[in-house]
């Protein structure tokens, strides 16, 4: 195996189906070298987190391992072992000692009953034989490794107490806390904000360096890639379509698939009517290039002065003066608040019909209360909305509940947005059921059909449940849900944080052309500045409640005004944009 501390050679993964098995790895080969980072990049279903789990020894759901071989040379061993063939005791002492899995939701991943401290001074225990006294002192230790502040308050911090990007931390540190040869990172940095993505993947390259693990590292952001690995494995449908050097690929990707998901990445440098797809790419004869594809697709200077010639002329649809809405932070023995936070402070706001206005922040920064507020979801503390020129009464539940049918919203979750037991048919149907009750069962039916063909479904999923469609499938189901009752304002909050690129582009392209078709004016929240910026006629950023800074997209890239702009903005990865 030469200085390899994993090779790979035709490793295949099968499930059980109902008629025949299914391979979701089909004859997959690769090595990783001490030190080095291994990019694995590819969209839900590819197969690059069933290889990673195949490694640990993991497979889900009756998965097994029907051909090939898994070669590791950790420095327990005097020479390389077939752990495909090693016994189930081994391969559970391999796991959490020389090879570790940090996973994408931490959440799931940590016990919610045990402090954070305990669980990772457990798994020191286990491995390393310490007592509990020393188990606890080393913690502490791999926690301040780790950069997380107050180390003491985290020991003693149960999951639910602490930050997304601190619990990836916990995780991050009871991966490491044995010093494993090789380190699998299942998307660590998918739904963090752009700023703790930035610090987690620097934390990632001081410990690569400093303890010289093999990582392998997946995603299907391929800038983060572009920052971290040294080499990519490009997979679609449990094959490997591409790889090579991190800069070779990406600067001269051969594959249809890797220029697509390369081209589907919303650009910071220019503006698009359209994100390119993988379609486009696939075509017959199709040799188009990824800047080809990106050139067809800019928006000129005159078109985008001419929209906002339009969108200065029309009329607001929404309006917020002084908005505030404050939650207790702190309460005495009787259970009564001591101390408020201001969630959103004094905000004042409009959107113009037809308009879509982009609104960034990190977690905690006030966006989704804001949205929430703006629908009467949450109720406001203080300060004056209207909606179409009338006046709403925070406290008036009839008045909102007239509203409710122009304003609506599209979730983060499309699976927790969607009723389990309901068809996705039966969910798009109920609301028109209930605002539009004038219509007959066939016909408000046969309205729900063209509202998810018109979303990109087909008659195929009107059948379906949510658990038997994709992400993708699912949030074009919610948007055909919301669209069902005609809303005038339609609020996007994180609509597109937890999909694929290509999906991403598919979704965003599906909003921008309902919003031309429907004339819907849309408030989208995102923490990812190059989709609000590809989406939005204005960008408004919000930090602790306040609005900072505001204006056109293109000119808050270039010449942030605020600090914490400029933050957002410097923690982007960009190296991808330089191949």
């Amino acid at each position: 195996m030469s200085a390899n501390l994993l090779e790979i050679k035709n490793l295949r993964i099968e499930f059980p189906g109902k008629d025949e098995s299914f391979a979701a790895v089909r004859n997959i080969s690769f090595t990783l070298a001490k030190g080095e980072t291994l990019g694995i990049v590819g969209e839900s279903g590819s197969g690059k987190s069933i290889t990673a789990l195949s490694l640990m020894g993991l497979l889900p759901g009756g998965g097994k391992q029907t051909s090939g071989e898994i070669w590791f040379q950790g420095k327990d061993f005097d020479q390389a072992q077939n752990l495909s063939e090693a016994s189930p005791q081994v391969r559970r002492r391999l796991r959490g000692d020389r090879l570790s899995m940090i996973f994408q939701e931490p959440m799931t991943s940590l016990n919610p009953v045990i402090r954070c401290g305990e669980q990772v001074a457990e798994s020191l225990m286990v491995h390393e034989g310490l007592s509990k006294a020393e188990a606890i002192s080393r913690t502490k230790k791999l926690f301040e490794e780790v950069r997380l502040t107050d180390p003491e308050r985290i020991l003693q911090s149960y999951p639910h107490q602490l930050s997304g990007g601190q619990r990836q931390r916990v995780m991050i540190a009871m991966a490491l806390a044995s010093r494993p040869d090789i380190l699998i990172a299942d998307e660590p940095t998918t739904a963090l904000d752009v700023t703790v993505q930035s610090a987690i993947l620097s934390l990632f390259k001081d410990l690569r360096e400093s303890i010289g693990s093999g990582v392998i590292f997946i995603s299907h952001d391929l800038g983060v890639i572009a920052e971290l690995a040294d080499r990519v494995l490009i997979m679609r449908k449990g094959e490997i379509v591409e790889s090579g050097k991190v800069e070779e690929v990406f600067s001269n990707p051969k594959h249809p698939y890797t220029k697509a998901l390369l081209a589907c990445r919303p650009p910071l440098d220019r503006q698009l009517k359209r994100l390119p797809t993988v379609e486009l790419f696939e075509k017959e004869n199709s040799d188009i290039s990824v800047a080809a594809a990106k050139m067809q697709a800019a928006v000129s200077p005159a078109d985008l002065e001419a929209r906002r010639r339009f969108l200065s002329g029309q009329p607001p649809v929404l309006e917020a003066r002084g908005l505030k809405v404050r939650f207790p932070s702190g309460r005495n023995w009787l259970g009564k608040p001591v101390s408020w936070v201001n969630a959103v402070d004094e905000v004042d706001l409009s959107i113009r019909t037809g308009e879509c206005l982009g609104l960034v922040g990190e977690s905690g920064s006030g966006k989704t209360t804001l949205g929430r507020t703006l629908l009467g979801l949450q109720k406001a503390d203080g300060g004056a909305l209207s909606f179409m020129d009338q006046e709403i009464d925070s406290a008036g539940e009839e008045q909102w509940a007239r509203l409710r049918k122009d304003m609506q919203i599209v979730f983060q979750d499309p699976y927790g947005s969607l009723n389990p037991r309901m068809t996705v048919g039966d969910a798009v149907a109920e609301p028109i059921r209930t605002h539009r009750n004038g219509l007959s069962k066939r016909d408000t039916a046969d309205k729900a059909l063209e509202l998810l063909l018109k979303t990109g479904l087909g008659k195929e999923h009107f059948n379906r449940y949510p658990f038997q469609l994709s992400g993708g499938q699912r949030q074009r189901a919610c948007i055909a849900r919301a669209l069902a009752v005609e809303p005038r304002f339609l609020v996007c909050d994180e609509p597109v944080s937890a999909l694929d690129v290509s999906v991403q582009a598919q979704i965003l392209n599906l909003l921008s052309a309902l919003k031309e078709e429907f004339g819907l004016t849309y408030l989208f929240i995102s923490h990812d500045l190059s989709v609000v910026k590809f989406i939005s006629d204005r960008i408004m950023v919000m930090q602790n409640g306040k609005v900072i800074e505001q204006g056109d997209p293109a000119e808050i890239y270039s010449h942030p005004q605020h600090p914490y702009t400029r933050k957002l903005i410097a923690a982007i990865p960009k190296k991808i944009d330089l191949f």
